[in-house]
């Protein structure tokens, strides 16, 4: 495997550089493999049953007088242990904006966190995920600041692009100026592309030496404790002027180049894709199913999973669920439905109507959520992503509490039942409300969704059975319980969809990857009891572990069930 690895390095260095360029770089990496510190041994099997990722800051708990990363291991320890194996850590780096994801330096743990030993105790129980923030970095850190100042080390390691170039045909995320003038201490101007603000500025992998730089911190990230590394903002790596600037081949050859190197120094870590655009170009990132990521981030869901929920109705989601195929079976869709982010809905184009689209609008504006834009090349703006908790966007706060939590456990368990490794933020496990004061204190639609919750008011509510809180982290976990038993949910198994009851109930068949275990899982979507005639001999119900006797069962409103079949 490890000839095969560099032979595939190389040849994804020829796709970026010029012969002597590549032959440089490639010379560069094995020095850098030479001197990598040794991984930690694997946590196991990533592609299991088992498998089920919780998202969430290293300070969204907190608790006085400890280290937030400390009270959020003694958390997940204590409550979390028997129903997740992984925990994405969202950028726990020093940062100057954009909560973590506007780094200053890759190689420190933020201090209001944590130490790095607190973070290698939390990897001692459960598997890490960390943030590779590799598209752009601070602008107030000391590796711009010495790009400024003319340092020969640092020439060529931010983007700088004229501002008369013709950039019209440009991507954007965001509503913000691409280039921004910068002084250096030479008193010139350069114009750095800011793909996301004024504070985060893009690397430039035009030099090979820019590459070395982030493979270096890869092979850290990895020595300290990450088994899989997401690659934030990934599509937009290369850029050149004329160009859309997003998904160049380019930007698939240093993704390709990263799997190979990883390949080589770490083969059991695991990549993952952070592309929020439509799911054609989405998938794109898999590559051969060999070469690229092993995950890709199944953006489509939260938006498609939030309408049909809004509407009772199944047909759009089945639809999309049975065009699910990913190129290998060493790579699987990350199914979540929400994430420190709002709900995108770029991936829906060609999916929901301008009509459909503005449903799930007015609904989000109506519980206190905001939306967010993007600039168009014509200068109009469109909708980029909804900020709000999917709790809210889920759970009318106007219904019976009983239904609320029903409606949002119903949405989480078409997820869990997916063909996929299942994510989890933890605001969703703790069903966590629109966050109104904390958007309003920081002027920022995003800090809806990314509240600070003292850890002793948490336990209060989890210890009171009847509060929202209790209920919801109850119920998600015994569906998370549930879930790990059945080796027809491996993540890399078999899955169809079909609509009931005209399109009231959405059934979803799984089977194991070697077709000896089978599940049947049905969603009851709409407001009202529903019977479903089985068409296969079922076990037993996987949630209640009740048996099942004949073959019709009745699914009352907002219910589910997972059936267990003879194989």
């Amino acid at each position: 495997m490890t000839s095969a690895a560099h032979e595939r390095l190389r040849e994804c260095l020829a796709r970026i550089y010029p012969p002597e360029l590549a032959a440089g770089a490639y010379e560069g990496i094995l020095s850098l493999l030479a001197k990598a510190e040794p991984p930690p041994a694997p946590k196991g099997d990533y592609f299991s049953e088992q498998t089920v990722t919780l998202i969430t800051y290293g300070d969204t708990l907190n608790a006085e007088g400890e280290a937030p990363l400390a009270t959020l291991r003694r958390f997940c320890r204590a409550y979390l242990a028997d129903v997740l194996d992984t925990i994405h850590l969202l950028p726990h780096y020093p940062y100057s904006s954009d909560d973590g994801f506007s780094v200053m330096d890759y190689y420190a743990v933020n201090p209001a966190l944590g130490t790095w030993q607190d973070v290698k105790q939390l990897g001692a129980d459960f598997r890490l995920m960390f943030d590779a923030v590799i598209n752009h970095m601070s602008a107030q850190s000391q590796w711009f600041k010495r790009f400024l100042a003319g340092d020969p080390e640092f020439n060529g390691l931010f983007f700088t692009e004229s501002p008369e170039a013709d950039l019209s045909a440009v991507v954007r995320p965001r509503t913000t100026p691409l280039l921004t003038p910068f002084v250096k201490a030479d008193g010139s101007t350069v114009h750095v592309w800011t793909t996301f603000s004024a504070d985060q500025v893009d690397l430039d992998y035009r030099q090979p030496s820019t590459l070395l730089r982030i493979l270096d911190v890869l092979l850290f990230y990895v020595a300290q404790g990450a088994q899989v590394l997401r690659l934030d903002a990934i599509a937009f790596m290369w850029k050149q002027a004329g160009t859309p600037s997003i998904h160049l081949p380019q930007t698939h050859a240093i993704i390709q180049a990263i799997r190979a190197v990883m390949d080589i120094y770490a083969p059991h870590v695991v990549l993952i894709t952070e592309t929020n655009v439509p799911h054609a170009e989405n998938v794109s990132y898999f590559g051969d199913g060999f070469n690229e990521a092993q995950l890709v981030y199944n953006f489509t869901l939260p938006p498609l999973l939030f309408y049909s929920m809004a509407t009772g109705r199944t047909q759009k989601l089945c639809d999309w669920l049975n065009t699910l195929q990913t190129p290998s079976q060493r790579t699987a869709f990350f199914n979540f439905t929400a994430s420190h982010d709002g709900i995108g809905v770029r991936p829906v184009e060609g999916i929901l109507s301008a009509d459909e689209l503005h449903l799930l609008i007015d609904i989000v504006e109506r519980r206190g959520g905001r939306v967010s834009y993007r600039a168009q090349s014509d200068g109009t703006r469109t909708p980029y992503e909804l900020n709000c908790t999917y709790v809210d966007a889920i759970a009318d706060p106007g219904l019976p509490l009983e239904v609320q939590v029903k409606r949002f456990l119903l949405s989480q368990g078409v997820m869990l039942a997916m063909a996929g490794v299942p994510a989890i933020y933890i605001h969703s496990l703790l069903g966590t409300r629109n966050d109104l004061e904390g958007m309003a204190r920081t002027g920022q639609n995003r800090s809806i969704n990314r509240a600070k919750l003292p850890l002793r008011e948490i336990e209060m509510a989890l210890s009171a059975p009847q509060s929202f809180r209790a209920q919801v982290f109850e119920g998600y976990k015994r569906l998370l319980r549930a879930r790990r038993t059945q080796r027809a949910f491996h993540p890399l198994g078999a899955q169809r969809a079909y609509t009931l009851n005209g399109g009231a109930v959405l059934a979803l068949e799984r089977s194991a990857p070697d077709g000896k275990a089978k599940t049947l899982a049905l969603f009851n979507f709409s407001d009202a009891p529903q019977q479903v005639t089985l068409w296969q001999d079922a076990k037993q119900e996987v949630i209640s572990q009740r048996p099942i006797a004949d073959k019709a069962i009745t699914l009352l409103a907002y219910e589910m069930s997972w059936l267990r079949l003879h194989a």
